[in-house]
């Protein structure tokens, strides 16, 4: 098992490591289903490509990017993040990617996101994260209102994805608001 970095119930989120792309982690992005609801799966994604986006992840500044792994089994399951970080007016921007597609509506996504959250407003003392994501990406949207997020507007037709333009929808949430749904720091 890795160190990890944030620990909840059923999984825990650790810096990615070199490792993991031997495994699954690369197969993801050549994945149009799981690729289908972000810009992903445009070009091929290969083994190199993720050790160098691993490599640069643990280097960056303005940005924390995570692996999700399952207690159970020590499995990645997913990458999450949080990018843009803006020190200056305290806002940053949520990504992630679940990956293995058995994990899908099992709550694992809300779980990391809430770790991920509580670390940049009770850690990182963020005033804001949000997130954008394709109209048509209706998992991200549930998510993103399961995390206490609203929606703030649309950039129509912003994106161009498999032949079609899409439009993306535009979340966020206050610090605020977060403690006023969910409480208090939980890191």
């Amino acid at each position: 098992m890795s160190l990890p970095f944030l620990s909840g119930e059923r999984l825990y989120l650790r810096p990615l490591e070199e490792s993991d792309a031997d495994g699954d982690y690369p197969t993801w992005l050549n994945d149009g289903e799981v690729s289908q609801g972000n810009a992903h799966h445009r070009f091929p994604y290969t083994r190199e490509a993720a050790l160098e986006y691993i490599r640069r992840a643990g280097t960056v500044r303005d940005a924390v990017i995570l692996a999700m792994v399952l207690n159970e089994g020590d499995v990645h399951i997913g990458n999450i993040s949080l990018q843009r970080i803006d020190s200056v007016s305290r806002n940053a921007e949520f990504a992630i990617l679940l990956g293995v597609k058995s994990c899908w509506g099992e709550g694992y996504g809300e779980e990391a996101g809430r770790l991920l959250l509580d670390h940049a407003f009770f850690s990182l003392n963020l005033h804001r994260v949000y997130c954008g994501t394709f109209s048509t990406n209706i998992g991200m949207r549930r998510l993103a209102e399961k995390m206490g997020m609203v929606e703030e507007g649309c950039r129509s037709e912003a994106a161009f994805k498999d032949g079609r333009w899409l439009d993306i929808v535009e979340f966020g949430v206050l610090r605020q608001t977060y403690v006023e749904k969910f409480g208090g720091p939980n890191v």
